[in-house]
């Protein structure tokens, strides 16, 4: 199989890594690319599986070495970033890699990976819709569900700079959908109609 990456990308509360999680799971040659940060780990986060953990120093260090195929300085000093070593890594086993990214990261990786990539934007069909997940998953306070949901009406004005749009408001449907592209992409490397 070809070096080939799958890109899916979406506003906090689209039900993005709900969806990659059901990919990776029908899906053994596809595998997850970890992605490095320099916030401290949440909860029972470990390194390596959610991320690798740097420091913001040891990041500005490897960022310097060249070590990054993308990265971002998402808040002052709390930096993500996709190591060339995690790509190269995946790619030696002959897998598709398959990243959950940012949405300004999404568009970054498909301008560098091209025809190899497939991009997925991930939406609800509206900002109520996505403020009434946000609120019954229960995690934020008001305010930063009203921060999150302004920076998805930002973050929508980049859907067109993806391969495909997957709306969201059926998950089981969206599950279909999204297995369909994954499936035309990876099986046939026929490129989906963009929707």
């Amino acid at each position: 199989m070809e070096n080939k990456v799958i890109i899916f990308s979406a506003p906090s509360g689209s039900g993005k890594s709900t969806i990659v999680n059901y990919i990776l799971g029908r899906h053994p040659e596809l595998e997850f690319s970890v992605s490095a940060t320099s916030r401290a780990p949440r909860g029972s986060e470990q390194d390596g599986k959610e991320y690798y953990f740097f420091s913001e120093e040891e990041f500005r260090k490897m960022i310097g070495e060249g070590r990054f195929i993308e990265y971002e300085e998402v808040y002052p000093g709390s930096f993500y970033g996709t190591l060339k070593s995690e790509v190269e890594r995946i790619w030696a086993k002959g897998h598709v890699i398959i990243f959950d990214i940012d949405v300004k990261g999404g568009v970054n990786l498909k301008h560098i990976f091209g025809d190899k990539a497939l991009s997925v934007f991930i939406r609800t069909s509206s900002a109520e819709e996505l403020r009434r997940r946000l609120v019954k998953r229960g995690t934020d306070s008001a305010e930063a569900i009203e921060k999150r949901v302004a920076k998805a009406a930002e973050e929508m004005t980049y859907a067109e700079k993806f391969d495909y749009e997957l709306i969201n408001d059926d998950l089981e449907t969206a599950y279909a959908e999204a297995e369909q592209i994954v499936e035309d992409f990876i099986g046939k490397g026929i490129r989906p109609v963009r929707k």
